[in-house]
């Protein structure tokens, strides 16, 4: 196959992309367990020439230190799995130099089994799981990140950027649209890296916290929004870059300013009928929807550790400070973990409000559609709605990484939706990060302890 004849099978916006240029380049990438794009780059010429190509499956076993983890199971043989290009999520890379694109690649063992550890893969099996009772999830993600100052010595805080008019982000700016225009050229770069690659934006705003951004994506399949937000992460960040400052999805970058998280709304439609399964057709709440809230209530626990994967995650969970540390649902309410918001009936829907940005988008949307699967299946009741100020609620998730992995190793059922050897993986990669992380003493410690204990 030529060079031509693959562009020729892209996507629509990558053929625009192109138009009266020669494609210099091609990333074949997966994403890791921390959702940092692996793999290789190639001239366009080799790539158009090759079915699929290889890689060490111990990519998945990689912390996000660069250590590595094994799980106790088997020999540390580093196997090549094969990598085949999923063509339809080929889109440019708009920040290079030359003419280049990116491919996302399906990750297959060498006898034809998709790779369990992959994370992508994992999120393809429970959409999987859906589809085989005649069912289709949706979701809507929205995404929370930070625009900071350059952040070269990691010992200094992390400050807000520094705007148009000379001054730093302000903080309790939400819906301010003056506060966007303070790093309106970022936002600019940002659409036009979006629309070059065919990615589309139904929103950007202002957040509560300094320099903190809010963009909203439309509903649609996992995978592909998944897809979306990985690709996302990588051209906010490649934005900031060429405007002096960084990009951050971390839960929580600033002190005493709100963390991010990744919303992410819910609905199930039956593939028989394209009714949403949350809508009794009138306007009425279904068995279905609650039964897929009790799920969630019952499981997101053992599942925290996905959804908030780093000792920094649960710094977010703050009482009274923009994010839930319960699970209680309600209707249009932002004090619980599981919200209904206000919409029409063909649209009703559950977001989960757990979920930090920091999360790889791929295990934290699989993660959430587990647990409501689960909840559809054996039919889970949820606890009563929950009116009032849910922050006055006791605490319905773990507070801090240790705690969350000794709940998600517990977690049998999640493992076999999951994977077991994924979960295996997983919990042994995160662990090692918690231990690593338990090695370094703090500023804090030192000014406190160093000379007073």
């Amino acid at each position: 196959m030529s060079t031509l004849d693959w562009i020729n099978r892209a996507p629509p916006h990558v053929r625009a992309f192109l138009d009266g240029r020669r494609l210099d380049e091609v990333e074949c990438i997966v994403a890791d367990m921390s959702g940092i794009a692996r793999g290789k780059a190639m001239p366009a010429a080799k790539f158009a020439k090759q079915k699929h190509f290889y890689l060490p499956n111990s990519i998945f076993q990689q912390t996000i230190t660069g250590e590595w983890a094994d799980d106790g199971d088997t020999a540390f043989l580093e196997p090549d799995m094969i990598l085949t290009p999923d063509v339809s999520t080929a889109c440019a890379a708009p920040w290079t130099a030359d003419w280049t694109m990116q491919v996302i690649h399906d990750m297959h063992d060498q006898a034809g089994a998709p790779v369990a550890t992959a994370p992508r893969n994992v999120l393809k099996r429970i959409v999987a799981l859906y589809e085989a009772r005649g069912w289709t999830p949706v979701v809507a993600p929205e995404m929370e990140f930070y625009l900071v100052a350059r952040n070269t010595d990691p010992t200094q805080p992390v400050l807000p950027p520094m705007g148009r008019s000379g001054r730093r982000a302000a903080a309790r700016q939400a819906y301010s649209m003056s506060a966007v225009d303070e790093y309106g050229k970022v936002i600019d770069d940002i659409y036009d890296f979006a629309e070059a690659m065919g990615l589309e934006i139904d929103g950007i705003l202002q957040e509560g916290g300094a320099g903190q951004v809010e963009m909203n994506l439309r509903h649609g399949d996992p995978v592909k929004l998944a897809d979306e937000i990985f690709y996302f992460k990588r051209l906010i960040r490649e934005a900031a870059l060429r405007h002096d400052c960084y990009a951050t999805f971390m839960a929580k970058p600033i002190q005493d300013e709100p963390g991010s998280a990744m919303h992410m709304h819910h609905s199930v439609v039956d593939q028989a009928t394209g009714r949403n399964l949350f809508d009794g057709g009138d306007g009425t709440e279904t068995p279905e929807f609650l039964h897929f809230i009790g799920g969630m209530q019952k499981h997101l626990p053992s599942v925290i550790a996905l959804l908030a994967p780093y000792v920094n995650s649960y710094r977010r969970y703050v009482r009274d400070f923009a994010a839930p540390i319960n699970l209680e649902w309600g209707r249009d309410n932002r004090t619980t973990g599981l919200r209904v918001p206000v919409s029409e009936p063909e649209a009703k829907r559950v977001e989960n409000r757990i979920a930090g940005m920091d999360c790889n988008p791929y295990l934290g949307i699989a993660a959430s559609l587990a647990c409501g699967y689960l909840g559809l299946v054996n039919k889970i009741d949820p606890a009563p709605q929950f009116a009032g100020d849910a922050y006055d609620s006791a605490d319905g998730i773990p507070r801090d990484l240790s705690t969350a992995l000794d709940l998600f190793d517990a977690a049998t059922e999640i493992h076999e939706v999951l994977h077991p050897h994924f979960a295996s993986i997983y919990s042994a990669v995160k662990r090692l990060e918690n231990g690593a992380f338990l090695q370094v003493i703090s500023p804090w410690e030192r000014e406190h302890l160093l000379l007073n204990v």
